[in-house]
């Protein structure tokens, strides 16, 4: 699960899904889930984009994640894309 506030939907398009997203696919990913205004029932939520990516193992998780091609992508979206921390969660499945 994926929580960002970041400072431009647009250049969040531009700069880093374009190129992130086929990296997420070799690892055997996909977004199954995302928006820019989730639906929040109970506690505070102050990101602008949500996402949930699923992945075959956890193995495959880690190694996108972790991986030396999504590195640039992954320091781009943290340095100069958010405007504050997001949360990257990674949860087993049942």
């Amino acid at each position: 699960m994926v929580q960002m506030k970041v400072n431009s939907l647009e250049e969040l398009n531009q700069r880093y899904a374009q190129f992130a997203i086929p990296i997420l696919m070799k690892h055997g990913g996909q977004m199954i889930a995302g928006t820019p205004a989730p639906n929040v029932k109970e506690g505070e939520w102050d990101g602008n984009w949500a996402a949930v990516l699923q992945f075959p193992s956890m193995e495959a998780a880690e190694g996108w994640y972790n991986s030396e091609e999504y590195q640039p992508y992954k320091n781009l979206r943290i340095n100069e894309l958010q405007s504050e921390a997001g949360r990257v969660v990674i949860i087993p499945g049942m």
